[in-house]
């Protein structure tokens, strides 16, 4: 079945990422959308990359914003 939720950035987009208090520590910062992951209950999530870590995070669409 299909999400009626619709992921908000596009892959390749920059986006300002805001880590939230709860989840593990990260830098808050500019990051690329690497990839487009299923719903979280009512969260689109996002494979995201910054330049200055070595490795990619998950983020929910609440913690992004247009860079």
């Amino acid at each position: 079945m299909e999400s009626a939720l619709k992921h908000k950035f596009p892959v390749g987009a920059t986006v300002y990422f805001t880590a939230s208090n709860v989840s593990r520590p990260a830098a808050s910062g500019t990051y690329e959308i690497i990839r487009l992951l299923p719903t979280e209950g009512d969260d689109c999530q996002y494979r995201i990359k910054s330049s200055t870590e070595a490795f990619e995070r998950v983020a929910k669409e609440s913690q992004l914003v247009v860079s």
